[in-house]
């Protein structure tokens, strides 16, 4: 039977990394894994009453993680609807392309943190193409975006789907993976941006954009917005409930703020309720937008190791790798490597799963940190890649060629620093 659950997931996450190529969505192949593991395993168990009891513990822990994620955007997408990330882009004023590149670098690092680095990715494409009309200059300035976001990622509990599932897990605390991930990823980021002045790209001028016009209350709405993002650590920390009890209660008192803002009655109840104008609440428009897919996908993912955790399969895939003499930092520095090409939540998800460390053990902040950036090697290799590839339509090729050697100096740096301290 192991045998055969190994199969469909080579099978299965083979057809996830060539998606573009076989042209079908990868929520399928997740959740076809997904149904099939948890088959296979129910066809071979005779304790019924047990495997539900499995299955149902370990769907509990996964709804966490993604009642979490819905939450955080449902949140984010409030604040686009405000036009709240317009406020980001007014305060944007340099002439010179290097200069646009720290600074939007620097707001992907800073707001991956509190958005997570997918959101914050769009966010500062989208706020690109109304800065840099030159295609090429905008391609070489999405590359360091996705750099930045991972890396911003990386250090913050909320910034990344991987640090969320070490933090909710209990196998990071906020504090501490902020103390231990922040100093790396900066480096993380600072290497390439060394390395971008002296390119020609980047020593160009601008042209003058034209002031936006903004919704008067974007600027009020993105700080809430952020703050609550913020808080719930704090939340978590002060009342001890699971993360997603916080981020639950920072959506609930966003959706009074911006139902106040949009001077629409509170109603939280059904889709299909609409104000007395005929239009849909900004609450409810933010909901509607939450993507499914993404939410379905990691359902799938997180769901089909779990079900091979459960038979000690990973438990044993980790005690026969360090028996094997590689040393469990090395270990973890090609994790993050092959997160380049092997997507990092089911790299984390299995990690989780391997390694029996205590809570905020080097191992834990080592992997957040290393399955956090090594994506940024490929662009096939995070959700910031990926969604920047669409955006600004990327090719592998080109990304290999400008930035892979980037991303991997930036990695390295991160990797040596985090062991030096």
């Amino acid at each position: 039977m192991e045998l055969a659950l190994i199969i469909i997931f080579i099978v299965g996450y083979s057809a996830i990394t060539f998606e573009h190529s076989l042209r079908v969505d990868k929520l399928i192949p997740a959740l076809l894994m997904m149904t099939l593991t948890w088959a296979l395993i129910a066809l071979n168990t005779t304790d019924g009453h047990s495997l539900n009891e499995t299955l149902l513990h370990h769907f509990g822990k996964t709804t966490e993680i993604l009642v979490f994620l819905m939450g955080a955007m449902a949140i984010v997408e409030m604040i686009d609807y405000f036009d709240g990330f317009k406020s980001v882009q007014a305060l944007i004023k340099v002439k010179t392309a290097y200069r646009l590149l720290i600074v939007v670098s620097v707001l992907a690092f800073i707001l991956s943190a509190i958005i997570d680095n997918l959101t914050a990715t769009i966010v500062l494409i989208s706020i690109l193409r109304k800065m840099v009309p030159d295609k090429e200059l905008r391609m070489w300035m999405a590359g360091f975006v996705i750099i930045a976001a991972n890396a911003g990622g990386a250090w913050s509990p909320i910034g990344d789907v991987t640090t969320t599932m070490l933090w909710i897990a209990g196998k990071v605390s906020a504090l501490k993976l902020i103390e231990h991930i922040f100093i790396p990823s900066v480096i993380t980021l600072l290497i390439p941006l060394l390395i971008a002045k002296n390119l020609k790209i980047f020593k160009q001028e601008l042209p003058n954009i034209k002031s936006l016009k903004k919704n008067r209350v974007s600027g009020f709405i993105l700080i809430s917005g952020l703050v609550l993002i913020i808080f719930v650590p704090i939340f978590k920390t002060l009342t001890h409930l699971p993360p997603y009890m916080g981020m639950m209660f920072s959506l609930a008192v966003f959706a009074v703020i911006g139902e106040i803002a949009s001077k629409r009655h509170l109603n939280l109840s059904s889709l299909n309720e609409q104000d007395h104008g005929g239009h849909v609440g900004p609450t409810l428009k933010a909901l509607s937008k939450i993507e499914m897919p993404s939410i379905l996908f990691f359902l799938g993912i997180l769901m089909t190791v779990a079900g091979m955790e459960s038979l000690g399969m990973i438990e044993r895939l980790g005690e026969n790798v360090l028996a094997s003499g590689i040393s469990k930092e090395l270990y973890i520095s090609f994790l993050g490597i092959a997160s380049a090409v092997i997507d990092n939540v089911p790299l984390v998800a299995a990690s989780i799963g391997m390694f029996k460390d205590v809570m905020d053990a080097d191992a834990w902040h080592f992997i957040a940190y290393t399955a956090g950036t090594g994506g940024s090697i490929l662009i096939i290799g995070s959700a910031a890649g990926v969604v920047a590839m669409g955006m600004e339509n990327i090719g592998f090729g080109w990304y290999l060629k400008r930035f892979s050697l980037l991303a991997l100096a930036g990695y390295i740096g991160g990797v040596l620093t985090f062991l030096l301290l």
